[in-house]
């Protein structure tokens, strides 16, 4: 299989995945190794293919126009994590980042991709396995998510219940 072919039937298998798809299934795939695939994806890049690299694999970016999205703004402690996760999720939603707005660089913005309580426990047990800092103690707490859901009244639904947890700021 040439390069092309091979990349071609890594979109064709992003474009069917409903979840992420890990480097090292792509490569098993594929029969090459996992740095080819990688070397792959950043020449689909290239090509201004939208592929998101998350903790769970590679996938296509979600422009699907059936899909609402929602920018919100949040802030709790690392107690508030799950809890906040777990509503978004719980009500049909999908936390895909999170952003926060650093004085000296920006807007820094990490992949989430949490669409399930497995994946709020996931999110949750590796930040303590790996003892990491979230984004959101630079900011005191406050950063933002993108949520996506099927629709506007569930993303209402999820901003409503979010601000009956306290967890939205007053602006």
């Amino acid at each position: 299989m040439t390069g092309p072919e091979r990349r071609q039937k890594i979109l064709d298998l992003l474009k069917e995945a409903s979840e992420p798809v890990s480097g090292s299934r792509l490569a098993k795939e594929m029969e090459v190794s996992r740095q080819v695939i990688v070397q792959d994806i950043a020449l689909l890049r290239a090509e201004k293919e939208e592929i998101l690299a998350t903790p769970r694999g590679y996938l296509l970016h979600p422009y699907q126009s059936q899909i609402a999205k929602r920018v919100l703004m949040v802030c709790h402690d690392r107690e508030g994590i799950q809890e906040e996760l777990e509503i978004i999720v719980d009500l049909g939603g999908s936390a895909i980042d999170t952003i926060v707005e650093h004085p000296i660089y920006g807007d820094l913005t990490a992949s989430l991709m949490v669409k399930s309580r497995r994946d709020v426990y996931d999110f949750v047990t590796k930040l303590e396995k790996y003892k990491t800092v979230p984004l959101l103690r630079l900011t005191h707490g406050v950063h933002f998510h993108t949520i996506e859901a099927k629709d506007e009244m569930t993303l209402d639904l999820i901003e409503k219940a979010l601000e009956e947890k306290g967890f939205l700021p007053q602006q």
